[in-house]
């Protein structure tokens, strides 16, 4: 059961480019009428991707759902483009060579065992992202990274804990907090292209 609809997703995306597009030029956003939908919090995640190589250009969001979709989505695509701190600004001349995918998020919900072994059993690779929070350390990573980078499950718990800057096997340490949450993730086929919901296969 999906929360989005195709034509929901797809213009999640065409937004995400449209407020990228029109920020380059005139360092401000567009007017956008949101669909109902859009209204209600959601976290969300912009991701830009070179192309065709679809290298990582800029990804940035917002995990939890503090802010009304239509503006996390608005913020997330603005921060992806120009703020990711692994990367340079988003330049004009890029924008024929870049494609866009916007994750909507499910809240996260932590993940209790008694055992912290048992988290293996509580985690789906091409279904579930991860963040793990020990005091001011928190990482994040999407449900689709592990499924390009062919991650087991403990490879994923151990990628997302170095992610947040703590070491790789701090997810068996009771005082590291670990919660899950599902995408729908809708992305560009080429540039401007055709948009489609994203199938994670593993």
């Amino acid at each position: 059961m999906f929360m989005y609809t195709e034509e929901e997703g797809i213009f999640a995306v065409r937004t995400a480019r449209k407020v990228v597009e029109f920020y380059i030029e005139h360092k401000n956003t567009p007017y956008i009428p949101f669909p109902k939908k859009f209204e209600e919090n959601s976290g969300v995640f912009t991701t830009i991707s070179t192309y065709p190589e679809r290298e990582l250009r800029g990804c940035i969001g917002y995990p939890e759902p503090v802010l009304p979709l239509k503006d996390a989505l608005i913020q997330s695509a603005i921060s992806a483009a120009f703020s990711d701190p692994r990367f340079p600004p988003l330049r004009k001349d890029e924008l024929d060579k870049v494609v866009f995918e916007v994750s909507l998020l499910t809240p996260p919900e932590e993940i209790k065992v008694k055992r912290r072994k048992e988290l293996l059993n509580e985690v789906k690779i091409g279904v579930h992202g991860l963040i793990v929070e020990r005091g001011f350390y928190r990482g994040l990573l999407l449900p689709q990274v592990p499924v390009e980078w062919n991650w087991d499950v403990e490879e994923f718990l151990s990628q997302t804990c170095w992610k947040a800057g703590l070491p790789m096997d701090c997810w068996l340490d009771e005082n590291t907090k670990i919660y899950r949450f599902t995408a729908e993730i809708f992305e560009e086929e080429e540039p401007r292209g055709a948009i489609r919901r994203k199938k994670l296969e593993h």
